[in-house]
């Protein structure tokens, strides 16, 4: 394969077979489902070799803000600079936003050259989660807690993401805890991967957010759950005692301007890596 022959052309639905079969080489869970998720809220590239999809990345825009995401490489053609051609786009695509993204070890140097820092450990628990009682103060949300939701995710994240809230509205459940003339907290749970990942999970503090974590483990006994947390946020023993072991993490990084974000309440569990 000549990385010289490779063209590079806008990622449409044509090309999310070929995705799933490149995040599936790179050993990913992703379904063909979840890839579709992420192009409804992004713009993305892929580059071809004959109409094969060698190469992917995505550019989800949240306002001033944006999250670089999903970059593959095929395993036959890493190391020859198509890595650094499509974050380049990306890169350009998010124009003057400040852009975050979580980096695995090898993606570190190319990173760190494209002017990203570190800023968060995340930590990836997943497997069959264990008995847990639910507390009697988390409830389901109806559709009125809608933008209560919205507007505590913009609080916690200084990112406008309305747009990832409207597309959970339709493939995610909600639990709210309930606060004084509000919500005190979130959480939302969906398919993805090899079954389901809680996440966003957003709360005052770590105690408001084992609760919120726990309303939704209490219907998942036995079943395979996933659950992305910052490291530095306290959950991780509390985790792995539920059955949701710590199966590695990456580095979130961000590149540009980070302005500080004045919140009584935090991102203890992301959407996804991708999404943060």
């Amino acid at each position: 394969m000549n990385p010289v022959d490779i063209t590079i052309a806008d990622f449409g639905p044509e090309h999310l077979e070929g995705a799933l079969a490149l995040s599936r080489q790179a050993g990913w869970p992703h379904r063909l489902e979840d890839w579709a998720f992420l192009l409804n809220l992004s713009r993305g590239f892929v580059a071809l070799d004959d109409n094969r999809v060698v190469g992917t990345i995505m550019m989800t825009p949240f306002g001033h803000a944006a999250r670089i995401n999903m970059v593959i490489v095929d395993a036959a053609i890493r190391g020859k600079g198509l890595g650094g051609r499509l974050m380049q786009l990306a890169l350009d695509e998010a124009g003057g936003r400040e852009c975050q993204l979580v980096a695995t070890e090898d993606g570190l140097p190319l990173y760190r050259k494209l002017g990203f820092r570190e800023f968060s450990i995340i930590r990836q628990h997943q497997g069959t989660a264990l008995p847990i009682e639910a507390p009697g103060d988390v409830i389901w949300a109806t559709s009125d807690a809608d933008k209560d939701i919205a507007a505590l995710d913009r609080e916690a994240t200084g990112m406008d993401r309305r747009s990832l809230m409207a597309e959970l509205q339709k493939h995610a459940i909600f639990a709210v805890l309930p606060g004084d003339g509000g919500i005190a907290g979130y959480a939302a749970i969906r398919r993805f991967g090899r079954g389901d990942v809680i996440g966003p999970v957003v709360a005052r503090d770590a105690s408001d957010a084992r609760r919120l974590l726990a309303f939704m483990l209490a219907g998942r006994t036995g079943s395979f759950v996933r659950v992305d947390t910052h490291q530095a946020l306290g959950l991780c023993d509390w985790l792995s005692g539920l059955g949701l072991k710590d199966v590695g993490g990456g580095i979130a990084m961000r590149r540009g301007e980070n302005p500080q974000i004045k919140s009584s309440v935090s991102v203890f569990a992301l959407a996804s890596q991708a999404l943060g």
